[in-house]
């Protein structure tokens, strides 16, 4: 059983053994303004979901997608990591898992494709387009050689900046002794860059915050860098367990929204209901802890991605399991599940999606019309879930801002076919990636064992 894509491979420590057995295996970031919000009760005029175009990129070992934005140019970045030297890869100079780079135009023909690493593993999981033009990569490594210039440990966050063609302006590596990860990158107000993540605090032995306090096994991770991607701060939050952060956005005080799960009920967690919970933290412009909040029930609530809306307010998107507390409408197995909140954390809806077996949603984007189109995983063929082609299947829903399910599709084949990251361009075409081993079905070509696929849909 293979776990590639970049959730589940950080998370395959946390023993979740319940979730393993379910399944065989930016978007930007957040930068929605107020006049792209507007009320959605039906689904997006002329949206049929039909295939625009459908690519697979890679070689004949594993490549995954991990990330995609859309560019100023009018075209998409896309961003993963590949151990090929082949295909696409067919440049690439070492063995091992690089980050990669492709950009392609509005069509989705490809204008360059860039491999960034050294010698160890090298993970990318978030991509964002920066304000000159350029791009910022992120991820985890364990290179100290190649274009990585130090390593302190196991995992080192890494990040890469990179101008328009994709030549490297900067690359900075921080981390310490254990298993440190970097999973959202936001440009901040000021011109700089922040980072939310994962660290090991216990192999840290309590370093990686600018406070004394020492929790437990990981916390969520917050990094304030400059524009040159020198830190500014850093601070950690969480409980004695795990605690994960997934995404960032900047809210409109200054400050910053993180969102991921916790497994704690103490210290900075002050109300918990159960297992595995969502968690949102919101910090000022300093990293001072302003509030936080729990949401789940008595099983697995996970948080990946969140979007902010015109309102202040913030949907969320993740797994779970629960049929209970927070979480009601439970269809069987993992649902993915969606949660809106208010600008101070009080849930206003929250909606249960799937079927009967195993759903997971990975990402969320937000439409012009208000709408929301989440991409994740199903092997469901029932409830909300029509088809399966076999296995997992990427899986995308459209949500009314009310959080009411206005139109959902599946797209795969035979094989594993694992969705991680949306995106919405202003001519409505959503466009999302992720990873697959099918050769049938959605998918017309596959060079290896895990492709990297994107496909566009209108």
């Amino acid at each position: 059983m293979r776990f590639y894509f970049k959730k589940l491979v950080i998370q395959s420590c946390l023993a979740f053994s319940v979730f393993f057995l379910s399944c065989s295996k930016d978007d930007g970031v957040g930068d929605t303004t107020e006049n792209d919000i507007e009320e959605a009760e039906t689904p997006t005029p002329g949206f049929k979901g039909e295939i625009v175009w459908n690519k697979t990129f890679g070689g004949s070992l594993n490549d995954f997608g991990s990330s995609i934005a859309q560019t100023n140019d009018g075209g998409l970045a896309l961003f993963g990591y590949s151990e090929s030297q082949d295909g696409e890869l067919i440049g690439k100079s070492r063995p091992g898992n690089d980050y990669w780079v492709l950009k392609l135009d509005n069509e989705g023909t490809v204008q360059w494709s860039k491999t960034y690493g050294g010698s160890g593993d090298d993970i990318g999981t978030n991509m964002i387009q920066t304000n000159d033009g350029g791009y910022l990569l992120g991820g985890y490594s364990m290179s100290s050689d190649g274009d990585a210039s130090k390593n302190e440990g196991f995992h080192d966050n890494w990040f890469v900046k990179l101008d328009a063609s994709g030549a490297i302006e900067w690359e900075k590596s921080y981390g310490f002794s254990g298993h440190d990860h970097s999973y959202s990158l936001i440009q901040t107000k000021d011109g700089g860059y922040f980072s939310a993540g994962f660290l090991d605090v216990t192999a840290s032995g309590g370093a990686g915050n600018e406070t004394i306090t020492r929790h437990g096994i990981g916390e969520f991770w917050g990094q304030k860098f400059d524009s040159e991607g020198e830190l500014e701060w850093r601070r950690y939050y969480g409980g004695t367990n795990n605690d994960r952060a997934y995404k960032v956005l900047q809210a409109k005080d200054g400050g910053f929204m993180m969102f991921g799960l916790t497994e704690s009920d103490d210290f900075d967690i002050k109300e918990t209901h159960g297992s595995y919970e969502f968690w949102v933290v919101k910090i000022d412009e300093g990293g001072e802890m302003l509030w936080e909040k729990t949401f789940g029930g008595s099983g697995i609530e996970q948080a990946y991605d969140a979007v902010a809306v015109k309102d202040g307010g913030f949907v969320i998107v993740g797994q779970g399991y629960s049929n209970d507390g927070d979480a009601t409408g439970n269809h069987g197995s993992s649902d993915a599940w969606a949660i809106k909140i208010d600008e101070k954390g009080r849930l206003l809806w929250q909606k249960m999606l799937g079927g009967s077996n195993f759903e997971l949603a990975q990402g969320i984007a937000m439409a012009k019309d208000g709408s929301f189109f989440i991409t994740g995983n199903s092997r469901s063929a029932d409830g909300d879930v029509l088809t399966n082609k076999g296995e997992n299947d990427f899986m995308v829903m459209q949500l009314s801002n009310d959080g009411d399910l206005l139109w959902e599709k599946t797209y795969g084949g035979s094989g594993i076919d694992l969705a991680q990251s949306i995106s919405v361009s202003t001519e409505e075409k959503v466009t999302f990636i992720g990873s697959t081993e099918s050769n049938d079905g959605d998918v017309e070509f596959n060079k290896g064992l895990n492709d990297l696929w994107v496909l566009q849909i209108r």
